[in-house]
């Protein structure tokens, strides 16, 4: 097996960082207040029953990009601090090098294919 080129690695996290820092701050810049302070209305009731289903669906759908983001940025995070270490690019289940094809897919990997196929299947 071939070393795995951990300073590429690092400025690919660091640019995905940046990615999902920029995300997250959109998501929040977008939602700084309340359902009700966003619509504009005294109350909820102010509002047709469908604008306020839309506006709360949209609410969660960004409330789960943002917890998703949050994940991918620890993600992110604990990639960068393997690196530090020097155990960048093991599977923690087998311990084996995971194969460079998919730490370019998703950098922040921590199991190979096999493990984390078998991981989704459970």
């Amino acid at each position: 097996m071939s070393a795995i080129d951990t300073d590429r690695f690092r400025e690919l996290l660091v640019e995905e960082r940046k990615r999902v820092v920029a995300a997250l701050q959109n998501l929040h810049d977008d939602h700084a207040g309340s359902l009700t302070e966003e619509s504009g209305e005294e109350t909820a009731f102010d509002n047709h029953l469908a604008d306020t289903a839309t506006e709360t669906y949209d609410r969660e759908l960004d409330y789960t990009l943002e917890e998703n983001s949050e994940h991918v940025l620890a993600d992110i995070e604990a990639a960068l601090k393997r690196i530090d270490d020097g155990t960048y690019g093991i599977c923690t289940s087998r311990g084996e090098q995971i194969p460079v094809e998919r730490l370019e897919a998703l950098p922040w990997a921590t199991l190979c294919i096999d493990c984390q196929r078998d991981r989704e299947r459970r």
